[in-house]
C-alpha cells in the first residue's frame, strides 16, 4: 500500500465530501480512491468513515486521524517546496476563501496582478461569508473581516474596514435624520446577519438592544442586497465602505451618526501556523500586504 497516496485520498474525500469529487480533484477514478481508503482502514485496523449513499461521516478515529494526516501531508508538501525552484519560485494551486461581497468587488484585479507576477500559481477562490475552518476545509489562506480573537492560526492585518450607518437622502427626508443613536428608534434597520460588533459605544449598545429585534426592518446575509435596499429607501443600513462607498460618493446614500461611528474592523489574511510556509502562500501574503492601501482606496 502506498501510504502517502492513501492518506492523501482519505484527506481529499473528507474535504470534498464525496468519493467522486475527491477522484476528480486527484485526477483518478472513484474506485481507486475507495480502494486507497479501504486499504488505509485495514492497515490501521479501524473504520475512518461511515458511508451512506449520499454522505460520508467521520468516525471518532477518523476525526483524530484526519487532523494528523492533514498536517503530515502539509509537512511533506512544504518540505518538497524547499527543493530546487520551489524555494524561490511560487507554484502550485493556492486555495483561498474570501467574503462574497468583498471578493466580487475587490479581488479580481488583485488576483490577476498576482498571477502575472507568479504565473506558476493557480487560484481556487471560494466565496463564503461564514467562518470557514482553514485547516479542516483545506484552504491555504482565508480572508476574514472583523475583530479577530486569539487562536493558533496566524492572522495578518491587510487593511482597515470602516463601518458606516447610511440611508438614502429620500428616506431621511421622509423619516428624519437621526442625530443620536436613541433617535434610531422607530426607523427601519437593514441588518447584516454575520456582523460581529465589538465596541462599547452607544451606537453599538443600541444595535445590540434594538437592532437585533427590529421586526420592521430586514435581515440578510449579503451586504450588497442591504446597500441596494438602502439606496431604494428601505431603511438604514450599517455596512462597510468597501460596499457602500461608491453609493456614498455618488450621493445615493448619506452617512449618518458619524460622531458615533464604530471602531473600524480589519481585513485579515489568516493561514495555518507552519514553521515552513509554502512559497505560494508566502508570496500571496507578501503581495496582498499593503495592496489596498491604508486608508484603502475605497475610502
Amino acid at each position: 500500500m502506498d501510504r502517502i497516496n492513501a492518506m492523501r485520498a482519505f484527506v481529499t474525500v473528507v474535504s470534498e465530501g464525496a468519493f467522486t469529487r475527491a477522484a476528480d480533484r486527484l485526477e483518478t477514478s472513484p474506485q481507486l480512491v475507495s480502494k486507497y481508503v479501504s486499504q488505509l482502514e485495514q492497515h490501521l485496523g479501524v473504520r475512518l468513515l461511515n458511508r451512506t449513499t449520499r454522505k460520508i461521516h467521520l468516525t471518532e478515529a477518523g476525526t483524530s486521524y484526519h487532523q494528523r494526516a492533514q498536517q503530515v501531508l502539509n509537512d511533506i508538501d512544504e518540505m518538497e517546496s524547499q527543493i530546487g525552484d520551489l524555494q524561490t519560485r511560487a507554484q502550485g494551486l493556492l486555495r483561498i476563501s474570501a467574503p462574497v461581497s468583498f471578493a466580487i468587488r475587490h479581488m479580481a484585479p488583485l488576483l490577476s496582478e498576482f498571477q502575472k507576477a507568479h504565473p506558476g500559481v493557480g487560484i481556487d477562490l471560494q466565496l463564503n461569508d461564514r467562518k470557514v475552518d482553514v485547516v479542516e476545509e483545506g484552504f491555504d489562506v482565508v480572508l476574514r473581516i472583523g475583530h479577530l480573537k486569539s487562536s493558533s492560526l496566524i492572522a495578518k492585518r491587510i487593511a482597515p474596514v470602516r463601518i458606516v450607518m447610511c440611508a438614502s437622502p429620500a428616506y431621511l427626508k421622509q423619516n428624519g435624520t437621526p442625530q443620536h443613536p436613541e433617535d434610531l428608534q422607530g426607523h427601519r434597520y437593514l441588518r447584516y446577519s454575520y456582523i460581529e460588533l465589538d465596541s462599547s459605544q452607544s451606537l453599538h449598545r443600541w444595535l445590540q438592544n434594538n437592532g437585533q429585534n427590529n421586526s420592521s426592518g430586514m435581515t440578510s446575509n449579503n451586504g450588497d442586497v442591504l446597500v441596494e435596499s438602502a439606496i431604494s429607501g428601505a431603511g438604514i443600513a450599517l455596512q462597510p465602505t468597501f460596499i457602500s462607498g461608491p453609493a456614498i460618493k455618488e450621493g445615493k446614500l448619506q452617512v449618518i451618526l458619524q460622531e458615533y461611528e464604530l471602531e473600524p474592523m480589519g481585513l485579515y489574511a489568516v493561514y495555518a501556523h507552519r514553521q515552513l510556509l509554502a512559497s505560494k502562500v508566502r508570496s500571496f501574503i507578501d503581495f496582498i500586504d499593503g495592496y489596498f492601501g491604508d486608508p484603502p482606496y475605497w475610502d
